[in-house]
């Protein structure tokens, strides 16, 4: 799996909606490849934030881009 199959699948990968074989190839080129990994880490972040928030199942794209980019900068530490 490379880059642009992991990233194409990682939605339902947080979804879990992948089938198992899936699952597992998405997880190993994540534990394989930083940069997907950290673009994992960014996009749950978010999800998780979106859920908590007690608000409509989708931001507004204002409200998600101020997010992606507080969350960019919880994820880099700042940089």
């Amino acid at each position: 799996m490379d880059c642009d199959d992991c990233l194409e699948r990682l939605y339902p990968y947080l979804d879990r909606e992948l089938a198992a074989g899936e699952l597992e190839q998405v997880r190993r080129h994540l534990d394989d490849c930083h940069g997907c990994d950290r673009t994992y880490l960014l996009e749950r972040l978010f999800l998780e934030r979106v859920k908590g928030s007690a608000t409509a199942d989708v931001a507004p794209p204002a409200v998600r881009e101020r997010l992606i980019l507080r969350l960019r900068h919880d994820v880099h530490g700042g940089s």
